[in-house]
């Protein structure tokens, strides 16, 4: 044990995505190599006071906290309060990923292509006739800060739409409107940190043709169908590669990024950068690290060996 990296993986907590966050903490402690680390899993919902306690004992922690207070930063400036090193982005870096809105912004200082948007703000007076004027139908209605397509919906007539903004907002106090953009949908996966590399792309295919990829597609085997390496242009791959790097340094992600995007035409547009991506059995990391030859073990030996050499530096 004296030569082993102590690493404790945290899963669970306090989001809507619980469930997927276990799942993905189970994949992982099953995944990792027991010769090479001293593994502990913390459920922090269950018992912070555990992770302070064992502080001084981690060299490193694995944090798959899916959503609020796990993705978005607040868990990450705990750890750096404790003085754990930890997998993954920062507290900023995650606080942007996480909030659609600021994620836009940062997206369009560095000239990368997005739907076009309206922000509405809870209890403020709105015109559907305004947005669908400026939008146009279909609608993409998003809470503003959720991950997961936790209360996403794609909305067509009035009536709906109002629906789908009063269904947003049961989630969070700030909601954003999407243009909807009809073509493919890839996501492709950033790893490393001053060096940056992509896993191969994946092309994801809802079972149901007019459905989005929403939770249950995410996350129920046989739902959704994943093509790895996905099946486009080699310039548009190109740009793939290039739009995730540059959306991962855009946020100042560290360690690993998943960032999700449409190909329309000859145009790509970039939907949204996750920076705790999900490590579930249907999970489109581990699929794309497939993809590349890789196991997931080898894929957590690679995120590990990267995270300890810039402890290391």
């Amino acid at each position: 044990m004296a030569n082993k990296i102590r690493i404790a993986v945290l899963s669970g907590g306090w989001s809507k995505e619980r469930s997927v966050s276990i799942k993905s903490g189970k994949a992982v402690l099953g995944a990792l190599d027991e010769k090479k680390y001293h593994i502990v899993s913390f459920d922090p919902k269950e018992d912070l006071n555990v992770l302070w306690q064992q502080r001084k004992q981690l060299d490193l922690v694995f944090n798959l906290l899916h959503g609020k207070f796990g993705e978005d930063g607040r868990i990450q400036g705990l750890l750096e309060i404790f003085g754990i090193p930890f997998v993954g982005s920062g507290v900023l870096a995650s606080a942007m990923a996480m909030n659609k809105r600021v994620t836009k912004e940062v997206y369009r200082n560095v000239g990368l292509q997005v739907p076009e948007d309206i922000i509405l703000k809870k209890g403020e007076a709105f015109s559907i006739d305004k947005i669908i004027s400026v939008l146009g139908t279909p609608i993409v209605i998003k809470p503003v800060s959720e991950g997961s397509s936790i209360g996403i919906s794609i909305m067509e007539n009035e009536r709906d739409i109002g629906a789908g903004i009063e269904k947003a907002f049961q989630f969070d106090l700030e909601v954003v409107l999407e243009e909807y953009i009809s073509g493919r949908e890839i996501t492709c996966a950033v790893l490393g940190g001053k060096e940056l590399e992509t896993l191969p792309l994946v092309e994801i295919m809802p079972k149901d043709t007019h459905r989005f990829f929403d939770f249950d597609a995410k996350y129920t085997p046989g739902e959704t169908t994943e093509i790895c390496p996905a099946k486009i242009e080699s310039h548009l791959q190109t740009r793939a590669f290039e739009i995730a790097k540059n959306a991962h340094r855009a946020l100042n992600c560290k360690d690993w990024s998943r960032t999700d995007m449409i190909v329309r035409d000859n145009e790509i547009y970039l939907l949204e950068t996750n920076t705790i991506p999900g490590m579930t059995e249907t999970s489109l990391v581990p699929l794309a690290a497939k993809g590349k030859g890789w196991t997931l073990r080898d894929l957590l030996d690679r995120m590990i060996s990267t995270c300890m050499a810039e402890i290391d530096s």
